[in-house]
């Protein structure tokens, strides 16, 4: 995270890394250009993030990722949340995760509203230009 946070400061974007109490026991700590917030839990983490953040950008990795992408949707098709979830698609890594979520879609499961939060590039780049260019579109259903 540390590459990432020092790429956005010096792209001229201010840095807020949240990070849980445990995970700064493991010298994750002073890895961030920025402001650093130590939150108790993962869930404290994710609410500040909604608070904080204008948009939610994933990086390939495990199931820490998985689970904060979906609470962040969840809440999206609940119309809690309206900003984007960027998955930076590092050698097609989100691939079969975004065929499964397009599958959802045509077979009604999400709405589109949820759906279209979720940003795909391939580039640091074209994924701040996606993140500019992002609208919420509300499903009309779901208001």
């Amino acid at each position: 995270m540390g590459c990432v946070s020092t790429a956005t400061h010096v792209g001229g974007s201010q840095v807020l890394d949240i990070i849980p109490t445990a995970l700064a026991k493991g010298n994750f700590i002073g890895k961030t250009v920025g402001k650093e917030l130590q939150v108790p839990t993962m869930q404290d983490r994710i609410s500040k993030m909604l608070e904080n953040y204008d948009a939610f950008i994933a990086l390939p990795g495990g199931i820490d990722t998985l689970e904060e992408i979906f609470q962040i949707a969840s809440w999206a098709q609940l119309n809690i949340y309206h900003k984007p979830i960027g998955m930076l698609n590092v050698d097609g890594f989100f691939n079969k995760l975004l065929s499964f979520l397009d599958q959802a879609g045509e077979e009604n499961f999400i709405p589109h509203s949820a759906r279209h939060i979720f940003i795909s590039a391939l580039t640091a780049e074209e994924m701040s230009d996606k993140l500019e260019d992002f609208v919420y579109k509300p499903d009309p259903v779901a208001t």
